[in-house]
This record gives structure tokens, sequence and C-alpha cells, in this order.
């Protein structure tokens, strides 16, 4: 009786630092291989060049944008691009301008 009462008195002297081991390996674990952890890096590494590539083309197509509406600006508007712009969008041409398509 006596050998079965310090059987159970060393199981339950172990239970708490048995607990706190396991939860320590849980978030070692989660820290290593959970979805922000040390193996999800390289993934963001690669993500975050592609969004850079990705970032790069649509700032260069801003600025074109940016341009065209300096370009398009009431106070000073650029005759070349109003002639380009009713031309493609309204039709509407000189009498003395030849068409030429292109297709």
């Amino acid at each position: 009786m006596a050998q079965q009462e310090k059987i159970s008195g060393l199981i339950r002297a172990a239970l708490g630092p048995g607990f706190a081991l396991m939860t320590l390996l849980a978030i070692a674990g989660y820290a290593v291989l959970g979805p922000t952890g040390v193996l999800a890096w390289g993934e963001y590494q690669t993500k975050l060049e592609t969004r850079g590539i990705e970032l790069a083309k649509l700032e260069a197509e801003r600025d074109a944008l940016k341009n065209r509406v300096e370009l398009l600006d009431p106070r000073g508007a650029d005759p070349d691009l109003i002639g380009e712009l009713l031309r493609k969008k309204v039709n509407v041409i000189h009498p003395d301008e030849i068409i030429v398509p292109l297709k």
C-alpha cells in the first residue's frame, strides 16, 4: 500500500512539470511550423518579391495615368491628345484626313 501511495505521489508531482513541458513544446512547434513561423519566411520572401514587381508595374501605370490627366487639364490641354481622343472616341475627322486601318 505504501508503495502505491509513493507511485501516485510521484505521478501527481510530475503532472505540473509535464504539462508545462508539453505547453512549451506546443509553443515551440507553433513558432517553427505555424503560419507565421520560421519555415514560412521563405514563402513570405517570395510573396514580397512578387508583390514588389506588381507594385512597380502599378506605379508605372499610375504615373502614365497621372501624366494623361495633366495633359487633359482644362486650363492648358494638349491639342494633340485632344485630337487623338476625338478621333478615337467620337469618330470626328477632318475632311482632308485619310484613315488607314492597321488591321
